[in-house]
Formats: C-alpha cells, sequence, structure tokens
C-alpha cells in the first residue's frame, strides 16, 4: 500500500501559494490588501498583471515575499517578440517570476518551433526570473498537453502551469499528474484555477504540483 505523505503545516502552505490578484476591475487599494495578507501569511508571492507589478514589488520589498507577473494573458495571443517585451518589462519593474500563457493557437496547429522559439525568448528576457508556462490544460487534448510540456522543457522553463482560470475549466488532479510524469522531477508544476479549499490544494500536491496558484488563499491555509 502505497503511503501519502503527511499533509503540510498551514506556514509551509502558504509558502508554496501564489496569493493571485488577476481580475481586471482590481484596484490599488485591493492589491494592496493581498500584498498585506501576503507579507502577514507568508505566501510565496504576489501574482498580478503587469500594471500592478512596481505598486506590488515595492509594497512587498524586504518580507521575502515574491512579485510575480502574468504575461501573454490570459490568451496567449501575442506574437513572441511582443511577449518577451513585456516579460522583459515586467522583471525590470520588480517581478521575481513570470507566468506566461503559451501560444495555443500556434500548438493547436502543430507549430512546435513557434512555441518552442516564444518560451526560450521569454526565458532569455527573464534573466534570473522563474519561468512559469501556462498550457490552459482545459483546451487541450492530452497529446497536446504532453506536447505543451516537453516544449516548455526544452526551452529551459522552470514551471509548467495548468491554467489561467479565466477560460473553461481549471486545475484537474489528472492533468497534474500527467504534466508531472512528463517533466519528471526537473521542473516544477503549478496548478492553478479552481483551488479554493485546503482539501483542493492537498489534492493536487499529491498529485505532484509543487506550486499552487489561488485567490482563495487564506481559506487554503485555515482549512
Amino acid at each position: 500500500m502505497t503511503s501519502v505523505p503527511p499533509a503540510p503545516e498551514p506556514a509551509a502552505l502558504a509558502r508554496i501559494i501564489d496569493h493571485t490578484i488577476l481580475r481586471p476591475d482590481a484596484g490599488r487599494a485591493e492589491v494592496l490588501r493581498y500584498c498585506e495578507e501576503a507579507r502577514t501569511h507568508q505566501f510565496c508571492s504576489v501574482c498580478v498583471n503587469p500594471v500592478h507589478v512596481p505598486l506590488v514589488s515595492g509594497a512587498l520589498a524586504g518580507s521575502g515575499v515574491l512579485t510575480c507577473s502574468v504575461i501573454g494573458f490570459p490568451f496567449g495571443a501575442i506574437p513572441g517578440d511582443v511577449t518577451a517585451a513585456e516579460a522583459a518589462w515586467g522583471v525590470a519593474a520588480g517581478a521575481w517570476e513570470v507566468d506566461m500563457v503559451i501560444a495555443l493557437g500556434a500548438l493547436k496547429d502543430g507549430d512546435c518551433d513557434t512555441v518552442r522559439r516564444d518560451i526560450a525568448l521569454v526565458k532569455k528576457a527573464c534573466g534570473d526570473a522563474t519561468l512559469k508556462v501556462i498550457i490552459e490544460t482545459c483546451l487541450l487534448t492530452e497529446q497536446e498537453k504532453i506536447t505543451a510540456c516537453r516544449l516548455s522543457q526544452e526551452a529551459g522553463a522552470d514551471f509548467v502551469k495548468t491554467s489561467t482560470g479565466y477560460s473553461k475549466g481549471g486545475a484537474t488532479v489528472e492533468d497534474v499528474a500527467l504534466m508531472r510524469r512528463v517533466v519528471g522531477g526537473a521542473m516544477g508544476v503549478k496548478a492553478s484555477g479552481g483551488i479554493r479549499t485546503r482539501a483542493d490544494a492537498l489534492r493536487m500536491l499529491e498529485a505532484g504540483a509543487s506550486r499552487i496558484g489561488a485567490s482563495a488563499s487564506i481559506a487554503i491555509i485555515t482549512g
């Protein structure tokens, strides 16, 4: 019988959560509240749209909590050169992590060279910042998920990530397990989209996730 690893304590769980506020109508006061919550609970990062990166970076200075910016979000329908420029701007503005959306149309067309090239361009633009590639699993076949993970790995990304949370589905245990099987232990796997409870988060971790993206972060760590 396979043993299940013990559930992490709330503080340890907090350190693998990206506290996420990506709503287009989020204003300065709400973003700052998320930063204060992240400082209090010591989440891994606060994940925001690029426009908020300078604000978040300043608010989190000295806290040990990272600033994370999404790019090419939420559709991935942006030329690779432009996405790379967006990543470079975000890093210069204070982001230590970058979550990019894969070129979904190119992947669907079987244009692996474009997908790989775009990720590699963004990775170069990130410099020392961590790059996570959002593959939007709910829109992909199983083979496309495998291909997306392999291309991300070949292009030098640090993580693959399930979802934007803005399409027709979010993270599933099955997708997280598949992604972990494909990338092995060489990359991180971020489960994001629809994770609202501690039980949800623990299922993702048991399936192989090493990072959780959520807006319900406080509910997750408090149960």
